[in-house]
């Protein structure tokens, strides 16, 4: 495509593309593109990124942003749900990370995203009174940001019994991940921006709710 010519470089309507200056130095735009699009690299995700004489589409990230070599699928790049449910299944908030992304990282996150929940008279609640989970969201510095945010942590120690709800409670949220991992385009993920699977993951816990909210009229 022509590219009509300025004085002071070559535009594409308003934009300049290149100096004139920079263009007779390297007889071309090739080197000017190179250096653009390694600035653009360290902004966001779908940025360009160098690859010799050609920019190229984030070819250096495998898979898509958020994703990582899982620890109990034989190192196979993949992503995690975390998600956090009432007493009945409904969920309250959810996120994404990598498959080798530790589980204590994304626990404050997750209780703090609980949006405002309606339920006796009075202000909307915003935090649980307990918190259930599996022995790979222990974490001392977890239960102190918990204990700070009044929330009783009721979550397996290493080496110790199983005190965290299992079969009891913890089967609740278990069952809430299943019904989201119906659907085929949460079980598997196809996308490699984690915005679109993320958007993917709220209409799911949409649907979640709608159905609860259909089976109990």
């Amino acid at each position: 495509m022509g590219v009509p010519a300025a004085r002071d470089g070559l535009r594409l309507g308003g934009d300049l593309l290149a100096p004139v200056a920079g263009v007779a130095a390297s007889r071309g735009v090739a080197a000017l593109a190179r250096a653009a699009a390694s600035e653009a690299a360290g902004g966001e995700v779908d940025r360009l990124v160098t690859g010799g004489d050609r920019q190229l589409a984030r070819a250096g990230i495998w898979g898509g942003d958020k994703t990582g070599p899982s620890p109990v699928d034989r190192s196979r790049s993949g992503s995690k749900h975390h998600l956090i449910a009432c007493g009945r299944g409904t969920p309250l908030a959810v996120s994404l990370s990598g498959g080798n992304r530790n589980d204590i990282t994304e626990m404050i996150p997750l209780v703090d995203a609980i949006p405002p929940v309606r339920g006796r008279r009075g202000r909307p609640r915003r935090r649980p009174c307990r918190l259930y989970g599996d022995r790979a969201y222990h974490s001392r510095q977890g239960r102190r940001r918990l204990r700070r945010r009044n929330i009783q942590a009721k979550i397996a120690r290493p080496r110790k019994a199983h005190g965290s709800g299992l079969g009891t409670h913890r089967w609740v949220v278990e069952r809430t991940i299943a019904w989201l991992h119906k659907l085929k385009r949460l079980l598997v993920r196809y996308d490699r921006r984690h915005e679109i699977h993320e958007a993917f993951l709220a209409l799911g816990c949409c649907l979640v709710c709608f159905r609860r909210l259909q089976n109990s009229l």
